[in-house]
């Protein structure tokens, strides 16, 4: 059983990838690095570590690659796969569409075999856009055959792994949890499921319990924990939940989300409680590294509308909840200034040139006739002014 594998990164390597070797498949990792590349063909093997006192490790075997670059390859190792994994970044489905596309058109001029094609990314609704940008490039004639033979079930994913620190290119460090959902209702009939993968008749609920409460509460800790002493402040997430001022920021963002999922999907309250206190001792490890300004970069794209900040807020408007965290979260973002990041550095000029307002409403969507708007802006204001990274800054 083959398995082709697109991002041989970190997420690929510690969690996907790791997954379906122990189910039994090869896995061929596609990537456009050419010393990974050159590694995993050398090898066939790599050493994924648990973050945990007891630093388990297991030696992930069966495995190799082939350069994004090598289309022909790519096309042939899809057209003989049981199943088809992603991990590249939302942004990035766009350049392997093309591949994939070329993949599935010579795999159904040989069988009518199925394939899966899940994008395991930290978006909603990621695999039905691939799917899109996949059938813009099949013939017409083919798109017919594919929707009947090919699969793009919808997933949601979760598993921190931070910077690595490794000689070892190839070794990974994970956190112990993960958690991989799977849309069942769009799976084709006889898959074989992946031990280790959950498969849900209704998959909205597990992907906004994921993305508003893991990815809201992770980047809610970097924002304040930053604004706190920019560079110089917090290093790393597991200090900054150290902060009682941090965790109660954290605390009351999840509170809110939490209210939210369980008016809109009916999660049980004490377990959706069990779960958020479970995301704050993940965040707590002691045996992960993860940089504030790693969990923090890319701002613009944590601003937008449909993402982990923005669209609980609008969510919690339509049901009378209020949410003075999520507005002060929203708040401290604005004030992610650290120079390295390329989106850190857009926001902070359109700041300087347009100033807050105009940069509200186009990184969130909030116009500047909307009550949220006001709040975000009178927050930005009181967190410039009592945080001594941002006191005084002419940035704004």
């Amino acid at each position: 059983m083959k398995a082709v594998h697109f991002g041989g990164g970190n997420i690929g390597r510690g969690f996907i990838g790791l997954l379906l070797s122990q189910a039994g498949y090869r896995v061929e990792f596609v990537d456009v690095n050419d010393e990974l590349v050159r590694l995993l063909q050398e090898r066939g093997a790599y050493t994924v570590r648990l973050a945990n006192a007891e630093a388990e490790e297991t030696v992930v075997q069966n495995v190799t690659a082939i350069h994004g670059n090598d289309t022909e390859r790519v096309a042939q190792a899809i057209a003989e796969a049981e199943v088809v994994t992603t991990a590249v970044g939302a942004g990035v489905l766009k350049h392997i569409a093309g591949a994939i596309a070329k993949g599935i058109e010579r795999r159904l001029a040989l069988s009518e075999k199925p394939l899966h094609v899940i994008a395991c990314e930290n978006a909603i609704g990621a695999s039905t856009r691939l799917k899109q940008l996949v059938f813009e490039l099949l013939p017409e004639g083919i798109r017919e055959r594919a929707e009947r033979f090919v699969a793009f079930p919808d997933a949601a994913v979760d598993r921190i792994v931070p910077i690595q620190q490794h000689e070892d290119r190839l070794a990974v460090t994970v956190e112990p949890f993960y958690e991989w959902v799977v849309d069942r209702s769009a799976m084709l009939d006889g898959y074989r499921e992946i031990p280790g993968v959950h498969y849900v008749d209704r998959l909205q609920p597990y992907i906004e319990r994921k993305l508003f409460t893991v990815n809201t509460g992770h980047c809610t800790a970097a924002y304040h924990a930053y604004a706190r002493g920019g560079e110089n402040g917090y290093r790393t997430i597991q200090e900054a939940m150290g902060d009682p001022s941090v965790v109660a920021e954290v605390r009351g963002a999840l509170g809110e989300t939490g209210a939210v999922l369980t008016r809109q999907y009916g999660f049980d309250e004490a377990e959706h409680a069990k779960y958020v206190e479970n995301i704050l001792e993940r965040f707590r490890n002691p045996f992960l590294t993860d940089e504030v300004v790693r969990v923090g970069r890319s701002p613009i794209r944590k601003l937008s509308p449909d993402e982990r900040l923005v669209r609980p807020l609008t969510i919690a408007r339509e049901l009378g909840i209020e949410t003075p965290y999520l507005i002060k979260a929203i708040a401290a973002a604005l004030l992610f200034d650290y120079p390295e990041d390329p989106e850190a550095r857009e926001l902070q000029q359109t700041l300087r040139e347009l100033g807050v307002s105009e940069a509200v409403a186009r990184y969130t969507g909030l116009a500047e006739s909307d009550p949220l708007h006001a709040r975000i802006l009178d927050s930005y204001e009181t967190l410039k002014n009592n945080n001594p990274h941002t006191k005084g800054s002419a940035a704004r």
